[in-house]
């Protein structure tokens, strides 16, 4: 186990299945650093990746894929572990997204 851990949004998952640079950083850190991302995250990568593919004319086959093999990166979390700390991200995270 890794003394670091870092938690990834919807956002940054769909990153790194349209591009290389946050899936080159995810597997080079991934043996000192764990990640992680809410259930949600993922779910909301899925739900948004088929039109940003398509606007993008990539293949959603091979995206599907890199998804899927980032879940063995990037440890999905259900909201049981994540949803008792709610009102404290939210005060966290103030004026910014609060849907992140």
């Amino acid at each position: 186990m890794s003394d670091a851990a870092i938690v990834l949004d919807a956002n940054i998952l769909i990153r790194a299945v349209l591009g290389q640079r946050v899936r080159e950083l995810i597997r080079a850190h991934g043996s000192t650093v764990e990640f992680f991302a809410p259930d949600v995250a993922y779910a909301d990568a899925r739900k948004y990746r088929p039109a940003l593919l398509e606007k993008r004319g990539v293949d959603s086959i091979p995206a599907m894929q890199v998804l899927d093999a980032l879940e063995r990166i990037v440890h999905p979390l259900d909201v049981e572990v994540y949803g008792g700390l709610q009102q404290q991200a939210l005060r966290r995270i103030k004026i910014r997204d609060a849907d992140d």
